[in-house]
């Protein structure tokens, strides 16, 4: 055959942009798998870090997604629904209370029988302090002979501990604020014992009614009852007692009557000393806050 009769072949080469496996689209396709799988992973690290009432109010959701519109509530946990599951707990069958500016009835109930504990123990504590204040004292040879004078016994405020004048056998001299040596002795024998406990106590002076020579407009009783006061106070201070456990000091004269025997028996006569309760302690502090 001529060469001249031959056929013409031309060879058209399409050429595709990007260029065979050098294209980039497979990059995208990646990024978006991974994207899933840290997706996914995420969402099983936070399911598997939810306690299971959690997990059940979302599985809950999930399958009744219209509970929330139908029946109230921000979620199907929410404690405003008033619908039975409804709270905070996920895992509670019964309804829990709104939050509210009235607290639950329950929730009262709480907090008294907390307080009441704590009034049983605060109790308790005062017992074993009466105790400890008795084999103290008992145990002193020297107070052998004034130990019916001192007398203990637990009230509102806390243990009172009181020393009373006996007809022969007074706490201090006659008319004045000086301690007799045995009340110095009963009373350090008393800060032994309260430097052990951290509540902090009250002292009070008392009198009988017997008017104090030298007028009513003069140095009267109540001077007097709170001399007498200041004077255990120091006594209890030079006996190792701390200053920042003494919360009151006060005279109250005649006007706190001892026993049924009469204003002018000498059991009037007496220093109080009371280991507050903490309850007393903070209604007097808040008592001088609100003077303020």
């Amino acid at each position: 055959m001529a060469s001249d009769s031959r056929p013409i072949i031309i060879k058209r080469i399409r050429k595709v942009a990007g260029g065979g496996h050098h294209g980039g689209a497979w990059k995208i396709a990646y990024a978006d798998f991974v994207t899933a799988m840290m997706a996914f992973f995420l969402l099983m690290w936070l399911l598997g870090s939810t306690d299971t009432g959690t997990r059940n109010g979302i599985a809950d959701y999930f399958r009744t997604p219209l509970k929330v519109a139908l029946q109230g509530g921000a979620s199907s946990g929410d404690s405003s629904s008033i619908t039975r599951g409804g709270g905070q707990d996920l895992s509670r069958l019964d309804g829990q209370v709104m939050r509210g500016d009235k607290a639950p009835k329950n929730r009262t109930i709480n907090l008294q029988a907390a307080q009441a504990e704590v009034a049983r123990e605060e109790a308790a504590r005062m017992g074993q302090l009466k105790q400890r204040v008795e084999s103290a004292l008992d145990g002193n040879a020297n107070l052998a002979a004034v130990r019916g004078q001192i007398r203990l016994d637990l009230t509102d405020e806390g243990l009172r501990i009181q020393i009373v004048d006996d007809q022969n056998r007074p706490m201090f001299d006659s008319g004045s604020a000086r301690l007799k040596d045995y009340t110095r002795e009963i009373l350090r024998q008393i800060a032994t014992v309260l430097n052990g406990v951290d509540n902090r106590i009250a002292l009070s002076g008392h009198t009988d009614a017997t008017p104090y020579s030298g007028g009513e407009r003069g140095y009267s009783n109540w001077e007097l009852s709170a001399d007498r006061a200041n004077a255990s106070r120091r006594e209890l201070l030079a006996a190792g007692l701390t200053e920042e456990k003494v919360l009151r000091v006060v005279g109250l004269a005649a006007s706190l009557p001892f026993g049924a025997e009469g204003p002018l028996h000498p059991s009037n006569r007496r220093i109080s000393i009371v280991v507050l309760n903490k309850q007393t302690v903070e209604n007097l502090l808040q008592q001088a806050k609100e003077i303020r």
